[in-house]
């Protein structure tokens, strides 16, 4: 399935969360972003076109300053996201300049989506860089957005990107593999489900849980994000985004995921 709607589509969207996207000591994974350069470099010359959604920001900024980590002080929150955001895409610059790829950087509001001269001006800059096969990176503004600082909502920031450029594909890259029927940290028993066409009968049948970030952040939102998409009339895959070449594994039919399915 993700293989035949890889291959079908032509404008496909890639988030990736910070987890992905980051080492273990929070610092950015050049490992990863080299991957990631690599895999959107075959997409392009396949044809497809590209837009990223990187989330990284807040956690890039605590690895390059190396302070103010344990800060809650929405204040301290936005100045992190300020530093880091130079250092991520500094580095997305580097690495996908050596792939011959140029990148351009959108950052975005709620308030961006809500504004219908906004929303065009966005759309107008997208198909401006993406004729020039310059890839945007698109991330939110958290040096201005309070209530946007909170996990998992770059799966939105996708969803809305994905439903404002008339994207085919949402592909979230994330630190799991799919969507299970349940916690797969705590139930060995626990299902990946590879294959969603009813999103709200495939609610009724799983347990997302509680305050884990399995529940808190990374799979209610990305039902949300589903929502959003598949009535748009795209689809949505989430996969786990660590795995070396899973885009071109997908699309070779040699990795799974969970799809979710456009009607």
């Amino acid at each position: 399935m993700e293989q035949n709607i890889l291959q079908n589509s032509k404008k496909i969207v890639i988030k990736i969360g910070s987890s992905t996207l980051t080492s273990e000591d929070g610092t950015i994974d050049r490992t990863f972003l080299e991957n990631l350069a690599v895999q959107v470099k075959a997409l392009m010359e396949m044809g497809k076109r590209v837009v990223i959604v990187s989330s990284g920001a807040r956690i890039a900024g605590v690895g390059t300053l190396g302070k103010w980590s344990r800060k809650e002080d929405i204040h301290y929150k936005q100045a992190l996201c300020a530093i880091g955001q130079v250092e991520l895409m500094d580095s997305y610059r580097k690495v996908f300049h050596s792939h011959g790829i140029h990148v351009g950087q959108l950052l975005l509001t709620r308030g961006d989506f809500e504004d219908n001269a906004r929303t065009m001006n966005i759309r107008n800059t997208l198909f401006t860089l993406l004729d020039e096969s310059v890839l945007p990176v698109i991330n939110e503004n958290d040096t201005v957005s309070v209530e946007e600082i909170k996990i998992g909502d770059n799966d939105m920031l996708a969803a809305h990107t994905t439903v404002l450029w008339g994207a085919d594909l949402l592909v979230i890259l994330s630190d799991i593999e799919g969507i299970y029927n349940k916690n797969p940290n705590e139930n060995r028993d626990a299902k990946l489900i590879h294959v969603i066409d009813d999103i709200e009968e495939m609610e009724k049948s799983i347990s997302i849980g509680s305050k884990s970030s399995f529940g808190t952040g990374g799979i209610a939102t990305k039902i949300l994000a589903a929502k959003e998409v598949t009535q748009y009339g795209a689809s949505l895959i989430v996969a786990k985004g660590k795995k070396e070449n899973i885009i071109l594994e997908l699309l070779k039919g040699a990795e799974k995921g969970t799809v979710f399915i456009s009607h």
